[in-house]
């Protein structure tokens, strides 16, 4: 005859939850849903101890060898029945287990120690595979000290742990895949047999023809039609399936329309980008402040946008849109530039505000503007910037728009400065203007920027191994 359910009081003060009574023939502990008294903590085993009364009385079977339980700090011997009583406690892992007799029941609280170290509690587990192996000789010592009521007799042991072996972990847990779906036909098994297919599941067959039946499209269309994929339509220059000039200055292949030559599985598409934009003409490179700041390709000419678009242009008003005051990026907020000076001469109260090339940039430039640079007295930072920012624009600098010349055609000092006793600082801030605006595209002559509105990439060059950047209409030869 099977035992009749217990009652048991079960209060979680780690949970903000309601008081739960529950009646079943064995209490179960541990991480598993189905248990009785779910621990969620690593150090809990997904079927880590039972509680079942047999006999009279309640008894506790630590049914993990791989953690511990300990029972009024003595540690229980792995599937060892122990007897509880009122007052007694039980720790699992991080969690205390207060144990009282009520109305014929069992009133467990549930308590977690918020103070207990997690590497203490791992610790403690690694150990108790040992310890319950050098703790049997002591517990069998114990039992000879400790009262015959106390003391599980041999029918209770092996009762309980025929209980609690036929609700193993896999169990308990969740039926077997194996376990018959149908009861079987009746008649002998010799003359009423069939075979059955409930002993096995089909969804892997299942899942497999519907990936043939849906995967082998979808695979096909990438190849043969990617645009199916494309959000939006690529831009002329990434469509196109040759160059219009041969060879290009800018790639080295067409895209020729497809996914494959931005996207991959092996690459980042930053680097995609690169190693295509790698000619003699042309590298595809990043400044130090936009690299610091993780600012690629993509930020600038971002694809995807239509067959009219064009991605010089969307990278010229791309400088616009964010750089100005408000606008945020990568959690930094961005300012609009240029505020003292009005997109001029970059002196402030007598005091340099452009910072000058880096010898990245500076090793850009042609030869012969490097050699004048060498003949400036350079003293200190000051005398350093007004020798690179003079060297760039009085050297075979052609003027244009209106400035001033010399007898060569050169921008001189006067192209910029009205005076020089004392230095005229306020007519630059014009005259940076009439040069430093608008935009053509040299190949195909299109106006990319009007020539009233401010071209950022004429001084902050991001690709500054672009030889075009020095072009011969530029130089005085």
């Amino acid at each position: 005859m099977p035992n009749a359910q217990s009652t048991y009081i079960i209060t979680r003060t780690d949970l903000s939850v309601e008081p739960q009574t529950i009646s079943v023939d064995g209490l179960r502990i541990g991480r598993l849903a189905e248990c009785e008294i779910k621990l969620n903590h690593p150090t809990v085993s997904r079927l880590h101890a039972g509680i079942r009364r047999e006999g009279g009385r309640f008894y506790v079977t630590d049914l993990s060898p791989s953690n511990s339980t300990i029972l009024n700090n003595r540690l229980i011997i792995f599937n060892q029945p122990e007897a509880l009583g009122h007052g007694d406690v039980l720790l699992i892992g991080p969690f205390t287990l207060y144990i009282g007799e009520r109305d014929n029941g069992l009133e467990i609280k549930v308590a977690l120690r918020a103070a207990t170290d997690a590497v203490e509690v791992q610790a403690r587990d690694r150990t108790s595979a040992a310890a319950n192996e050098q703790a049997a000789p002591a517990a069998a010592a114990a039992a000879a000290i400790v009262s015959n009521a106390d003391a599980p007799q041999e029918e209770v042991v092996n009762a309980l742990r025929l209980f609690w072996e036929a609700r193993s972990r896999e169990k308990a847990a969740r039926p077997s895949p194996l376990h018959p779906q149908k009861p079987p036909p009746p008649g002998k098994a010799r003359f009423n047999w069939r075979p059955t297919g409930d002993l096995q599941r089909p969804w892997p067959v299942s899942i497999f023809i519907l990936t043939l039946l849906v995967g082998c499209p979808l695979l096909a269309a990438a190849y043969w039609r990617p645009t199916i994929y494309s959000p939006r339509p690529l831009s002329a220059p990434h469509a196109a399936t040759s160059f219009a000039l041969t060879p290009s200055s800018l790639a080295r292949q067409s895209s020729g329309n497809s996914c494959r030559s931005c996207h991959s599985l092996t690459a980042r598409m930053e680097s995609r980008c690169a190693s295509c934009h790698q000619t003699e003409a042309f590298a595809a490179t990043v400044t130090p402040p936009h690299r610091d700041n993780a600012v690629g390709c993509v930020a600038c000419h971002a694809e995807h946008r239509g067959a009219e678009f064009r991605p010089r242009v969307a990278a010229l008003e791309t400088c616009a849109v964010c750089h100005r005051d408000g606008q945020a990026y990568e959690g930094r907020v961005m300012k609009t530039p240029h505020p003292l000076t009005g997109f001029g001469y970059p002196v402030v109260s007598g005091e340099w505000v452009w910072r000058g090339l880096d010898e990245e940039e500076w090793a850009s430039k042609p030869e012969k503007v490097r050699a004048v640079l060498k003949q400036w007295v350079v003293t200190d930072e000051r005398s350093r910037l007004a020798a690179q920012f003079h060297a760039l624009h009085v050297h075979r600098v052609r003027a244009a728009n209106g400035l001033s010349a010399n007898s060569e055609g050169e921008i001189s000092c006067s192209s910029c400065h009205h005076s020089i006793q004392p230095l005229d600082r306020d007519t630059p801030r014009t005259t940076c203007g009439q040069c430093h605006n608008g935009k053509l595209d040299e190949t195909t002559a299109r106006v990319l920027l009007s020539a009233d509105t401010p071209n950022c990439t004429s001084c902050h060059v991001q690709h500054i191994k672009d030889r075009k950047h020095w072009n011969p209409s530029l130089l005085i030869p």
